[in-house]
């Protein structure tokens, strides 16, 4: 009876102190909350890469609110725990100290691709399989917005293990459009009408990423035609209007070999 009663004493006693801690904490959050928009407003103008700035403001944000959190501890009572935390180089040794956990590797993983910036926002990348349009980075992983409308979330460390393909960093893109013919049709007289077809399609690029036509397969039935073309993406990085372009080609191509007894 003794003892509840002095635990019931000890807890009236400690509800101040978490009342004012608690008040504390919050602040630091809305001050993390502050700093992390002027911080990503400043880099902004200052950088290429959206992502970069947007990041920056979050470890800001995240640091600001880690020393919240101690000074949360201090205040409670529970100062060791807190002098754990700041021990050594400070927050930083306490960051890197998960290092060999998930939640360190991945945050470690996006400081790296945030100013290594090997996409950017809207970019069409492939990792670890699953390919999509970059919307995020956050500390702990990278979003992306797949083909078909899904939103995936990549951790960061998966990115930095894995082989990423970045189809859109320097503005250009190739599609491939595979056709099957007969073995008797006029394969010249197909190349020429299918080559200009692509010659009327301004987004279709000439020069040194001119369209090729070759022959891919010599099927059982077919013969299995490839037509190799490049568009910019700096244009659109949208899926929809890659996918008009190809569209554009296909009813084309059908029609014009159709009405020449080729298809």
């Amino acid at each position: 009876m003794i003892e509840l009663q002095e635990i019931s004493n000890k807890t009236i006693e400690l509800l101040p102190k978490i009342g004012l801690g608690g008040i504390i904490l919050f602040l630091f959050i809305m001050f993390s909350w502050l700093i992390k928009k002027i911080v990503t407003k400043r880099i902004k103008p200052k950088t290429k890469n959206p992502l970069l700035a947007d990041f920056l403001g979050k470890v800001v944000a995240f640091m600001i609110s880690i020393t919240g959190f101690v000074f949360f501890l201090h205040i409670i009572g529970l100062g060791g725990i807190a002098k754990n935390i700041m021990a050594g180089a400070g927050i930083t040794t306490f960051i890197i100290g998960f290092a060999f956990k998930d939640i360190g590797e991945n945050f470690l993983s996006g400081i790296l691709m945030a100013f290594k910036s090997p996409f950017k926002v809207g970019d069409l990348i492939e990792t670890g399989g699953t390919i999509g349009y970059v919307s995020e980075l956050n500390l702990r992983e990278s979003i992306l917005k797949t083909l078909d409308g899904k939103d995936v979330f990549i951790p960061n460390s998966q990115i930095i293990k894995s082989p990423l393909f970045n189809y859109t960093i320097d503005g250009y893109l190739r599609y491939e459009i595979t056709i099957k013919l007969d073995y008797k049709v006029d394969f010249k007289k197909v190349s020429d009408i299918i080559n200009s077809i692509l010659a009327e399609i301004p987004e279709v690029l000439s020069g040194d990423k001119k369209p090729m036509i070759v022959i891919d397969e010599l099927a059982a039935n077919t013969v299995n035609l490839k037509i190799l073309y490049w568009i910019n993406t700096f244009k659109s990085k949208s899926k929809a209007y890659h996918l008009q372009i190809k569209s554009q080609i296909l009813i084309k191509t059908i029609e014009d070999l159709t009405k020449n007894g080729l298809y």
